[in-house]
């Protein structure tokens, strides 16, 4: 069974290192190897919430990681074993992760892509209205356009700045009811005031939208 699970590991870091710069595989590698198994008794294999190629499991419970910035990923390993931002889960997992494993695991899933999955399909009104405030903004809100900082189409401005596109819907609403509430702290100044001028339907509406601009077509067809 070792040598199964060996192998499999082995496998899966190929494939996901394949693009990647020489220099740079033994840190993907690295980040692969923790992601499928773990490190010690403190730290679980990644794989079991976010699944080994990042693409979680369409519940919206965990973000989608794969193809995600490793610039940004790292950073919030960083707040997360910091306090910074808070999470009964990431908290201890990050602070018992070493700043090195950090980046690994970061760099790993940032190499990794899988296919989009999702629960359910928005309301076509709901995703119109998201697709205003990402595209224009909200004038009597004071909101620009979601786009503005994450990019055309949801597609994020690497490396600070994350996709939206394909993200899941209920992830996304969860964060920014975090910063709205304040118990998120990273990005005080940026996201958490936007997400105070935003309605609950907005905030369903913009992870409404960027969600279905990566559906899969069998799914997009339901």
């Amino acid at each position: 069974m070792i040598r199964v699970i060996a192998a499999t590991i082995a496998v899966l870091a190929a494939l996901f290192t394949a693009h990647v710069p020489a220099e740079a595989q033994d840190t993907v590698k690295s980040g692969a190897d923790i992601a499928a198994s773990g490190v010690g008794d403190n730290v679980p294999a990644c794989a079991g919430c976010h699944a080994q190629n990042g693409i979680a499991d369409g519940s919206g419970a965990f973000p989608r990681l794969a193809g995600q910035s490793a610039y940004y990923m790292a950073r919030q390993f960083d707040d997360y074993a910091s306090g910074i931002r808070k999470s009964a889960l990431m908290g201890p997992i990050a602070k018992a992760l070493s700043a090195a494993d950090r980046a690994a695991v970061a760099a790993y899933f940032a190499s990794a892509d899988g296919p989009f999955l999702f629960n359910k399909r928005a309301d076509p009104a709901l995703a119109e209205r998201g697709r205003q405030l990402a595209r224009i903004g909200d004038e009597a809100k004071a909101l620009p356009a979601c786009n503005n900082c994450h990019g055309p189409g949801g597609v994020g401005e690497f490396p600070a700045i994350p996709y939206l596109a394909g993200q899941y819907a209920d992830y996304t609403v969860l964060q920014l009811q975090l910063w709205q509430s304040g118990a998120r702290k990273d990005s005080a100044e940026g996201m958490a005031e936007i997400a105070k001028r935003l309605s609950e339907q907005d905030m369903a509406a913009v992870a409404a939208y960027y969600q279905q601009l990566r559906e899969a077509p069998a799914q997009a067809a339901k």
